[in-house]
């Protein structure tokens, strides 16, 4: 399984950490990762992946959920969906 993470908010000390240490905890490894601050605001986007087939419902609310905890919003989105649209 492989997805696509992004999270945005107010810039703060400890997102990169925090949102690192849950996708470990959900068993998501850190394929690819891009972060920036602009204009006091952050931005990342991960490329995740697993072994397993793992539910998005359930990996979209323990994200939520996190990022409520940091102050971001991070959402997370199959690449199956990425790769559809650059293949019609």
């Amino acid at each position: 399984m492989k997805a696509i993470v992004t999270v945005i908010g107010k810039d703060a000390t400890g997102i990169v950490a925090g949102v690192a240490t849950k996708l470990a905890e959900l068993e998501l490894n850190i394929d690819d990762i891009s972060q920036t601050v602009l204009d006091g605001y952050f931005t990342m986007m991960a490329v995740v992946s697993s072994e397993k087939q793992l539910d998005f419902t359930a990996l979209r609310s323990e994200l939520e959920t996190h990022g409520a905890n940091l102050n971001v919003k991070i959402n997370i989105q199959s690449a199956a969906i990425f790769d559809a649209m650059h293949n019609i």
